[in-house]
């Protein structure tokens, strides 16, 4: 099938697999989640996958005379393919970081490809997981709006129904501005690109679970205690010649970027 009269000046690569068609001719409908019992078509068939001999059940016109009628998953295909659009320029760019200048580090996990997962709308934003042989990062990329004025290296913590997590801005060429998470750095404990895109799924899902705020919220109250502890231990100290070394300080602390993992 090439395409049908009357519906996209024929391009039938723009209707979705649960459009409703109508035949022009005596106004039969064609619904995908119903099929066609008369050719033993099964529920669930698009029309663009209709056998190339099918006709209209009811006058026998052929398929270039059916129009759309309603088309329930026009505006899921519009959104899928703004989500495509924004989520290939991100692979592209990261694979070319990869073919230029990270092959050769040692860090990194060859058993593993660049790869967008799970991308979804989020507050007017487009949310997802990006993979790469190097790092796993949750990634906010915008829908329409002008990023190329982040500051890179700025930090921005965004609230999730599981907690609180720090984003750090940047930009690139042909991504544009975006915001990154870590939640893996550096990959070496994923053997299969299989097993990193299952944890970055279940990253998706777990992230908008309130259940996960009480680990959460128990990693803000640790790392406050020890806050105040160290500030009591800075005190002290100044108050005596033998202060505590620098070195003391900084592995005794709890860092606010491991919340987020």
């Amino acid at each position: 099938m090439t395409g049908f009269e009357g519906s996209f000046m024929g391009a039938v690569g723009k209707i979705s697999t649960r459009a409703v068609m109508e035949c022009k001719i005596c106004w039969t409908s064609y619904d995908p989640a119903e099929g066609d019992d008369t050719r033993q078509v099964d529920p669930g068939t698009p029309f663009a996958d209709l056998p190339g001999d099918w006709s209209c059940p009811n006058c026998g016109a052929p398929k270039e005379q059916f129009m759309v009628l309603d088309d329930p998953g026009d505006a899921a295909q519009r959104e899928a393919g703004k989500i495509a659009e924004a989520t290939d320029r991100l692979v592209a760019d990261f694979t070319e970081v990869w073919n230029s200048t990270m092959r050769g580090v040692p860090l990194v996990n060859k058993a593993l490809r660049v790869e967008a997962v799970g991308f979804r709308r989020h507050d007017g934003q487009f949310l997802g997981v990006l993979l790469s042989p190097w790092f796993m990062n949750l990634i906010l990329l915008p829908d329409g709006a002008d990023w190329s004025g982040l500051t890179p290296g700025k930090k921005e913590v965004i609230r999730f129904g599981s907690g609180d997590y720090e984003f750090i801005h940047n930009t690139r060429d042909l991504t544009g501005g975006y915001k990154a998470c870590s939640l893996f750095s550096p990959m070496a404990e994923f053997t299969r690109q299989k097993d990193a895109t299952d944890v970055a799924r279940a990253v998706m899902e777990a992230l908008f679970d309130p259940a996960n705020r009480a680990e959460s919220d128990r990693s803000a109250d640790i790392r406050a205690a020890r806050e105040a502890e160290l500030a009591a231990q800075a005190k002290t100290a100044a108050a005596t010649p033998d202060n505590p070394t620098r070195r003391t300080l900084i592995t005794g602390g709890i860092s606010a970027g491991h919340e987020a993992r």
